[in-house]
C-alpha cells in the first residue's frame, strides 16, 4: 500500500513538473511563434507585440575576407521591411530548439532556414534573449536577437522542408 501511494506522488510530481516545464516552454515560445507569424503575413504591429521597448539586433557574418562582423539592424528597419508590401511570403521555420530560463531571463535557441515562398533563400540559427517584463503584461518578450545567415551547408531536415511546400 505504501508502495503504490509513493509512486502515485513520484508520479504526481514528475506529471507536474512536465506540466510546468511545458507551460514554459509555451510561453517564451509565444513571442518567438508571434513575430514568425507576423513576418509570415507581412504584419509588422505582430512582430512590434513580441519585442521589448529596448531590442537589439544582430548578424554574425564574416566579410569577403573572412574576417568576423557584427552587422547591427535596428528594429524600425526590420519592422519597415516587414510591413512593406511585398510579394513574397516569409517563412522562417525552426527546429532543434533548445531553452534556458532563469527567473525572468530566457534564452532560445534555435536553427532555421528562411523562404521567400516556397524557395530556400538561407539558413542558420537564431539566438533569442528574452525578458519577462513586470508591470506591462508580465509575457515574454524579445530584447536581443541575433543570427547567423549561410546559403551553403544547410542541412534542412525533411520534416521542415515539407511543411513549407
Amino acid at each position: 500500500m505504501k508502495r503504490n501511494i509513493l509512486t502515485g506522488i513520484v508520479i504526481l510530481l514528475s506529471l507536474q513538473a512536465f506540466s510546468q516545464t511545458t507551460t514554459e516552454t509555451n510561453a517564451i515560445m509565444q513571442p518567438i511563434n508571434e513575430l514568425f507569424k507576423g513576418m509570415n503575413l507581412g504584419d509588422s504591429a505582430k512582430v512590434h507585440s513580441a519585442f521589448a521597448n529596448e531590442v537589439t539586433f544582430v548578424t554574425v557574418a564574416k566579410n569577403k575576407s573572412g574576417k568576423s562582423m557584427l552587422i547591427p539592424e535596428p528594429l524600425d528597419k526590420f519592422l519597415a521591411a516587414v510591413g512593406t508590401p511585398h510579394t513574397e511570403t516569409w517563412n522562417e521555420p525552426i527546429w532543434d530548439v533548445a531553452i534556458h530560463v532563469d527567473g525572468i531571463f530566457g534564452q532560445v535557441w534555435a536553427k532555421y532556414a528562411f523562404y521567400l515562398n516556397k524557395q530556400f533563400s538561407h539558413c542558420g540559427v537564431d539566438a533569442f534573449h528574452l525578458i519577462i517584463i513586470k508591470g506591462e503584461d508580465g509575457q515574454w518578450r524579445i530584447f536581443h536577437l541575433a543570427d547567423t545567415r549561410r546559403r551553403e551547408g544547410c542541412q534542412v531536415p525533411q520534416a521542415i522542408a515539407n511543411q513549407v511546400r
